[in-house]
C-alpha cells in the first residue's frame, strides 16, 4: 500500500468513530511548517496531505461539521502564524480543500497554540467536538506543551484532542504529542511509514470518547407574591425532593443548592397565611432559576361606608385591618385603580373621608402603605350635587353685584367669573362670604359665565352665562402744566374703590406711571406732573385689573427757580435763605455737597413754611451748595447757589484737678451756638455732665462723683460733633 493510498484510507475511517454521535463537530489542525517539505517514497509530505484531504471531502458523512486550523503556512520564523481558514460548518468541503491546496509551508512549528486556536473556534457549540492534529515535527514554538493542553482544557468546550505523528523520531517530539493527546482525553499514534500511517489513523478513528463526569448545577429556587410580584424575603418553608428527600420543612426566604441533573420536585409553604405552591423541574447543563408562585398576601382587612353620598362630601367610615405605618382607606376610581381621596387609618376608626368631587361609581378600599396592596374594598357612588347661581339682569364692566346662589358650600368653594368654556376665574368669592354674595364684574365688556368651583381639585360643577355691558370713560384737564405743578382733572367712569388716575411719559407702558391719585379723592381732582418736561398721558384705570380705560395728552413744561443766601457761614450755625419758584407742596431748599445727587439732601425746610427759610449749617467746613429742590417724580433741583462752611477755633480753659461731686468753673471761646454744649466724659460714655454753651463763658460744670480720668469737652449741637477737649483728674 503506497503512503497516499494508506493515509487516505484512513483518514475514510474517522467519520465512523470520531464523527458517529449527532451533529458532531471536528477541525483538522494541518501542519503547514517548512518541514512539510520533506519526503516519504519520494513524495513531499505537504503533497500527501493535500491529496489525502481532497479524497477525504468526498467521503465525509454530510452532518458533520467540519473545519480547518493551519499554521506555518504564511511567514517564517513567526510563532504567531495560526490561522483558523475555515469555521466548522456542513457545507465547508469545497472551501477546505481549496484552503488547503494552497497551502506553501514556510515557517514554524506552534502546533500546542494551533490546537488552542482549534478549541477556541469551537466554542461556539456546547456539542462534543474533536481537534485531530496531523504533524511531522517538535514543537518550536511552546516551551511546554502539556501546560498548554491544560490550558485548552480549561477553555470549557467538551472536546478530544487526538495526535497522529507524521515519521517522527525525536525522543522529545514524541513525549509532546503523548502528553497532548493525554491532556485532552485523546489518543496519540505514531507512523513511520505508509502502513502504519494507515494503521495509526484508523485506530484513532475507533478510539472511543470518554463519558464526561458528571458535574452539579446551581439552582436558585425563590418564591413570588402573586403573579409578576415580588420576590419573597421573609421566611418561607421548603421540601425539596429528587430521588430522595433533600430538604424537609426547611425555614429560609430562598434555597440554592448544587444538583445533579435529573427531575425534581419543590414545595413552598408561607406561614402567614398557609398559602403553598409546587413546582416540579428537571436540571440540565446549566445554571437554573425555578420561580414558585405564591397567591398575594393580604392581612385580613375590611372596610365599609354608606352605600352612596353627595360628590365631595365628608363620610364616616369604619374599617379593621392591620393598621400598619401609613395605611390608608381611599375612595377609588375602580376602572383606572387610582384613588381620588384618602386618610390615613392612624386618624382611628371611624375615620372622615372626602367623597370624589364627581358623580360616578367608585370603591371605599383599605390600601396597605408597603407595596400599594388594596386589603378590602366597598362599593360606593358618589350622587351629583344642586347648583344653582342667580345675578340681576343687568351687569356693567367692574361692578360688584350680588349674586343668590344654592350649591354644597364645602369650605373652600368658590364662585367666579369666566371665559366661556375656561376654567381660569378672572373674579371670584368664597361661598363662606355669604348668601347673596357680592361678585364683582369683569371689566371689559362682553359674553362671560359665572362659575361654581368646589375646593376639591377646583372642580368646576355648574356653569351660568352672563353677559357684562360697558361703561362710559372721559377725562378733561388743561393741555399743559408746568414740571411738579397740580393739575385740575375732571373724570367720568364708575369710580369703583381702587380706580386711579395716572400720569405717565408718552409711550410708557401700560402699567407703569409717574404719580397717581385715586378716584375716591374726588371729582375733580388734583394729579402731580412729573418732575421731567415733555409729552405726557393722563389715564384712568380701573383698579380691579388695571386696564386702561380712558386717556389724554398733556404737555409738562419745565419750570424755573431761585434761591439766595449767605455766601459763607460758621460751621454748625444758622443762615437765612429766600426763594422763587413753583413752591410745590414737597418742594424745599436743603444744604448738601457739590457732588450730591439730586435726590440726596442735607440739613433741609420746605418751601411751604414761607419766602424766607431758616436751615441749619454742616458740621464739617468746606464747599456746599444751597439748592431749591422740587418734590417731583423724579425729584429735580430747580435752583443752586454756592455756600462756603467755615471752621471755628475752639479753646477750653479750665482746673486739671478736682474733688468728685464739685463745681468748677470753665472758661471757653468757640460757635457758641445756643444748643452747644460743655460736657464732663470718659472713654465710656461721651458725657456724664453738661451744660449749654448759651449760659455764656465762664460757665459752671459738675464734676462726676466718680474718681477717675476724664475729659472736659466742647460739642457742636449739630451731629454732636467734639470740636476740643482737655483732661480732668478726679480724685
Amino acid at each position: 500500500m503506497t503512503f497516499l493510498r494508506a493515509t487516505s484510507a484512513a483518514l475514510c475511517l474517522l467519520p465512523t468513530a470520531i464523527f458517529a454521535q449527532d451533529n458532531p463537530s471536528a477541525i483538522v489542525v494541518m501542519d503547514g511548517s517548512g518541514s512539510m517539505w520533506g519526503q516519504i517514497d519520494g513524495v513531499a509530505k505537504i503533497t500527501i496531505a493535500q491529496q489525502v484531504m481532497g479524497e477525504l471531502m468526498t467521503t465525509l458523512p454530510a452532518d458533520l461539521d467540519l473545519g480547518l486550523t493551519v499554521y506555518g503556512h504564511r511567514r517564517k520564523g513567526d510563532c504567531s502564524d495560526i490561522e483558523t481558514v475555515v469555521l466548522p460548518g456542513s457545507d465547508t468541503r469545497t472551501a477546505i480543500t481549496s484552503a488547503v491546496n494552497g497551502i506553501s509551508p514556510k515557517g514554524k512549528t506552534p502546533m500546542a497554540d494551533a490546537v488552542v486556536a482549534a478549541a477556541k473556534a469551537l466554542r461556539h457549540t456546547e456539542e462534543a467536538a474533536t481537534v485531530i492534529l496531523v504533524s511531522d515535527g517538535i514543537e518550536t514554538c511552546v516551551p511546554d506543551v502539556c501546560a498548554v493542553a491544560k490550558e485548552l482544557e480549561a477553555t470549557g468546550v467538551d472536546f478530544t484532542a487526538h495526535v497522529v505523528g507524521f515519521d517522527v523520531t525525536d525522543p522529545q517530539a514524541l513525549t509532546q504529542f503523548q502528553c497532548m493527546a493525554e491532556a485532552t482525553g485523546g489518543t496519540f499514534l505514531s507512523a513511520a511509514n505508509a502502513d502504519e500511517l494507515g494503521n495509526a489513523l484508523t485506530a484513532v478513528a475507533a478510539a472511543p470518547v470518554p463519558e464526561p463526569e458528571p458535574h452539579p448545577v446551581q439552582v436558585t429556587i425563590v418564591a413570588i407574591d402573586g403573579k409578576n410580584g415580588p420576590t419573597i424575603t421573609t421566611p418561607l418553608i421548603w421540601d425539596l425532593a429528587g430521588d430522595s428527600s433533600i430538604h424537609d420543612k426547611h425555614n429560609a426566604p430562598s434555597l440554592k443548592e448544587d444538583l445533579l441533573e435529573g427531575t425534581y420536585t419543590v414545595t413552598v409553604l408561607r406561614p402567614e397565611d398557609e398559602a403553598t405552591a409546587e413546582a416540579r423541574f428537571g436540571v440540565g447543563s446549566v445554571n437554573k432559576r425555578v420561580v414558585l408562585e405564591l397567591p398575594e398576601y393580604k392581612p385580613p382587612a375590611t372596610v365599609s361606608g354608606p352605600q352612596s353620598a353627595a360628590a365631595g362630601s365628608t363620610i364616616a367610615v369604619d374599617w379593621t385591618g392591620p393598621n400598619a405605618k401609613d395605611d390608608f382607606i381611599a375612595a377609588v376610581d375602580p376602572d383606572t385603580n387610582k384613588w381620588i381621596t384618602y386618610a390615613y387609618t392612624r386618624e382611628g376608626s371611624p375615620l372622615d373621608l372626602q367623597m370624589p368631587p364627581r358623580p360616578g361609581a367608585y370603591e371605599l378600599r383599605y390600601i396597605l402603605s408597603d407595596g400599594r396592596k388594596p386589603l378590602a374594598n366597598q362599593p360606593i357612588t358618589a350622587t351629583e350635587v344642586t347648583v344653582t347661581l342667580s345675578a340681576p339682569d343687568e351687569l356693567v364692566a367692574g361692578a360688584t353685584v350680588p349674586v343668590d346662589w344654592i350649591g354644597p358650600d364645602y369650605d373652600g368653594d368658590y364662585v367666579s367669573v369666566t371665559k366661556p368654556g375656561d376654567e381660569k376665574w378672572i373674579t371670584y368669592t368664597y361661598t363662606r362670604d355669604g348668601n347673596p354674595m357680592m361678585l364683582q364684574m369683569p371689566g371689559a365688556p362682553g359674553d362671560y359665565e359665572m362659575v361654581y368651583t368646589m375646593s376639591q381639585d377646583r372642580t368646576i360643577i355648574h356653569r351660568e352665562p352672563i353677559s357684562v355691558a360697558a361703561l362710559a370713560y372721559d377725562l378733561q384737564a388743561d393741555s399743559s402744566a408746568g414740571a411738579g405743578a397740580k393739575l385740575v382733572v375732571s373724570w367720568t367712569g364708575p369710580g369703583y374703590d381702587g380706580d386711579y388716575i395716572t400720569v405717565a411719559a408718552k409711550g410708557m407702558p401700560d402699567d407703569k406711571y409717574v404719580n397717581y391719585t385715586y378716584t375716591r379723592e374726588g371729582n375733580p381732582l388734583e394729579l402731580v406732573m412729573p418732575g421731567d418736561p415733555g409729552p405726557h398721558e393722563i389715564r384712568y384705570v380701573l383698579g380691579q385689573d388695571r386696564s386702561i380705560q380712558a386717556r389724554i395728552p398733556i404737555d409738562v413744561t419745565a419750570v424755573g427757580a431761585t434761591v439766595t443766601g449767605p455766601t459763607t457761614g460758621p460751621i454748625g450755625g444758622a443762615i437765612t435763605a429766600s426763594w422763587t419758584g413753583p413752591g410745590g407742596e414737597g418742594d424745599y431748599l436743603t444744604i448738601v455737597t457739590p457732588d450730591a445727587a439730586e435726590g440726596d439732601y442735607g440739613s433741609y425746610a420746605y418751601t411751604r413754611d414761607g419766602s424766607d427759610l431758616t436751615l441749619t449749617l454742616p458740621a464739617n467746613p468746606g464747599t456746599y451748595e444751597l439748592r431749591y429742590v422740587a418734590d417731583t417724580n423724579p425729584t429735580k433741583v430747580l435752583a443752586r447757589a454756592s455756600l462756603t462752611v467755615e471752621d471755628v477755633p475752639v479753646t477750653i480753659t479750665a482746673p486739671t484737678t478736682a474733688t468728685p461731686g464739685s463745681n468748677i468753673e470753665v472758661n471757653w471761646t468757640g460757635p457758641g451756638h445756643p444748643r452747644d454744649y460743655l460736657a464732663v466724659g470718659n472713654a465710656d460714655k461721651p458725657y456724664l455732665t453738661y451744660t449749654y454753651a448759651e449760659n455764656g463763658s465762664p460757665l459752671s460744670l459738675i464734676v462726676p462723683d466718680e474718681p477717675g480720668d476724664y475729659e472736659i469737652r466742647y460739642f457742636l449741637d449739630v451731629d454732636n460733633k467734639l470740636l476740643a477737649a482737655i483732661p480732668l483728674k478726679v480724685q
